[in-house]
């Protein structure tokens, strides 16, 4: 009797997945394995094509929250020049470098991707200034990798979330690095290698494209940056970004051969991590807090000030996935702001 293709590959002895995962067995003793996985919250039947990680990557990829990533700021507020950087193509970035990272590294790359996909998600719009708007109005604050996690869980999909793996959420929590300079103590604090290398990856990608952002804005100028930082990295946003990779992985690879417990930790020389950490403070300084246009800063601060007030008043107006899983109206209002897009957010406070 005839059966179609998908039906032999159910019958077979041996699904494409389980071959993935035995495919697995060859990475690094270090690596996190999808079958070793400490599972999903709601537990599924397993996918006959895909490991638990890869699920992941693609529920994030077919997600609402990735797709407005596109029209969410990185630094610039609303940049009208096609070549800014946007959470996006940022994301991207970060994803790209930290597959690099862990192929060379023999991690597991499917992992690694999962998390760099999904560790923006909750960034709001306006980039920065937004974050602090929202984290002055709510109640307990505000921080977007907790806001993260929240549109995985239960945020996306109607307010069902996406049931992702513990180890994918756990490095979307846990890759910001807030105040901290690079490696410094309570750096690693995440689970996984494949999320410490999403961690450093985010750091690679956003002080080397907010640099060229910055020059393109006309904030700075090539000229600008710390000689001390430029000798080490190199004088381009390419040199820059291979030496920081190259440095990494070999950095790396050193503590993991190491077979050291308290040596399992991705990292840079010293040399480099004063260089990044010199120019992650360059940017602090010249751009993050001081370089953008006071009044897009007000202007952006005005509108999610006004959005937040509104719709507090106007409960009515909310969306209805925004109230299932929210335990009070300044939580459901806050998610609500939090997803929009930095034209959305514009237009809809501009119609207000």
């Amino acid at each position: 009797m005839f059966r179609p293709p998908f039906e032999i590959l159910m019958m077979s002895d041996l699904s494409v997945r389980k071959r993935l995962e035995q495919a697995e067995e060859r990475l690094s003793p270090y690596a996190a394995r999808s079958v070793a996985s400490r599972g999903r919250e709601i537990s599924e039947e397993p996918c006959p094509l895909r490991t638990a990680f890869q699920r992941d990557r693609d529920r994030l990829i077919f997600s609402n929250a990735f797709r407005r990533l596109k029209h969410k700021t990185q630094v610039f507020i609303a940049p009208l020049g096609d070549h800014y950087v946007t959470r996006l193509t940022h994301t991207l970035e970060v994803s790209q470098i930290a597959r690099t990272i862990s192929r060379s590294l023999n991690l597991n790359e499917d992992l690694t991707e999962a998390i760099a996909l999904g560790h923006d998600l909750g960034h709001t719009p306006f980039g920065h200034v937004g974050e602090q708007v929202l984290n002055e109005l709510l109640p307990g604050g505000f921080r977007h990798y907790e806001q993260s996690l929240r549109v995985v869980d239960c945020i996306e999909n109607n307010g069902s979330g996406l049931n992702l793996t513990w180890e994918v959420r756990d490095g979307i929590l846990n890759h910001s690095k807030g105040d901290l300079e690079i490696l410094e103590n309570g750096w690693n604090n995440v689970a996984t290698l494949e999320g410490q290398v999403v961690k450093m990856a985010d750091l690679v990608a956003y002080i080397n494209h907010d640099v060229e952002d910055s020059i393109r804005a006309g904030i700075i100028s090539q000229s600008d940056l710390p000689v001390s930082t430029v000798k080490v990295l190199g004088h381009s946003n390419s040199n820059r970004i291979n030496t920081l990779v190259t440095n990494i992985v070999g950095f790396s690879q050193d503590n993991l051969d190491s077979g050291s417990k308290d040596r399992m930790v991705i990292g840079m020389n010293e040399t480099v991590r004063r260089a990044a950490n010199e120019l992650r403070e360059f940017l602090f300084s010249r751009v993050y807090n001081a370089g953008l246009e006071a009044a897009e800063v007000s202007r952006a601060r005005e509108a999610i000030t006004l959005l937040y007030h509104y719709f507090i008043d106007n409960p009515g107006k909310l969306p209805a996935e925004y109230k299932i899983n929210a335990e009070n109206r300044q939580r459901q209002v806050v998610d609500y702001i939090a997803g929009m897009t930095d034209h959305y957010a514009i237009l809809t406070a501009g119609k207000l």
